[in-house]
């Protein structure tokens, strides 16, 4: 009961998370599922699905109340990512073996196999949040240029990546719209969470044609507090500077991830 008790309060941080920058959301929401709730991977990637995507809708009409959600852009970017999400939970994950490999004693399973993933991810998204963004400084002026290929196949790679590992892929959005639509921070944050939102909540439905049994009590309240959460967290971006608190969130990430990989390949 204390273990669930300190996972549902960590749920709140997934929304701050999403509040403050527009991404890491669903980087800390599938372990906390997995380590702390003693969620199946597989199922965690789902509910991680269900509670960003959530989450994320909340926060994107927010931001579009205060003007700052290019639609245009929700449109050229999220429709592959919906449609490769989609199709990667509903017909990809199913034909993922249970055992991948064997190395004597040691199994190589589809859950493990996720985690490792989910890992790998985390470093490179870590590794994205360090670093520094020259254009995240920008003022909301100026015209958004699209650069349409590279802003179609990102989205479609995100939207893959997404049904994979549960990831909404805030991390690899907005350094995509700041870098290929020339978009200022601040909008992309809010761009980025209807993206989230939209390949989230649909990649979910195609777990629902799955055989897996959903825990609609856990899921409901961890969703309901991550939704609180964003709420603080849009009020704190107010009061504190986004890239500072990025970059420290990005070390965070960067340690978790590494742990996870440790766990999952050694421990």
């Amino acid at each position: 009961m204390a273990t669930e008790l300190i996972g549902y309060l960590l749920a709140v941080l997934v929304g701050v998370s999403l509040g403050l920058i527009g991404s890491g959301g669903s980087i800390i929401t599938v372990p906390i599922l997995v380590y702390v709730m003693g969620v199946n991977p597989i199922l965690a990637t789902a509910y991680s699905l269900f509670v960003v995507g959530t989450t994320s809708l909340v926060g994107g009409v927010q931001n579009a109340i205060h003007k700052k959600v290019d639609f245009k852009t929700v449109l050229i970017f999220g429709v592959p990512s919906i449609v490769a999400v989609y199709l990667t939970r509903a017909y990809l994950m199913p034909l993922i073996p249970d055992v991948l490999f064997s190395i004597g004693n040691f199994q190589f399973t589809k859950p493990i196999a996720l985690m490792v993933l989910f890992a790998i991810v985390m470093i490179f998204a870590s590794i994205s949040m360090i670093r520094p963004c020259p254009h995240c400084n920008d003022a909301d002026t100026g015209e958004i240029k699209y650069n349409y290929p590279m802003i179609l196949l990102e989205g479609a790679l995100v939207g893959t990546l997404t049904g994979l590992v549960g990831a909404g892929g805030g991390f690899l959005i907005i350094p995509a719209l700041v870098l290929l639509a020339k978009m200022p921070m601040k909008l992309a944050v809010g761009t980025s969470l209807f993206i989230i939102a939209a390949k989230s909540l649909l990649g979910f439905t195609g777990d629902l044609q799955g055989s897996e049994t959903i825990d609609w009590t856990l899921l409901s309240t961890f969703t309901g507090l991550s939704v609180v959460g964003i709420f603080i967290g849009i009020f704190l971006s107010k009061k504190i500077e986004g890239n500072k608190l990025k970059s420290a969130f990005g070390w965070f990430v960067l340690v978790m991830g590494i742990y996870i990989l440790i766990k999952e390949l050694f421990l």
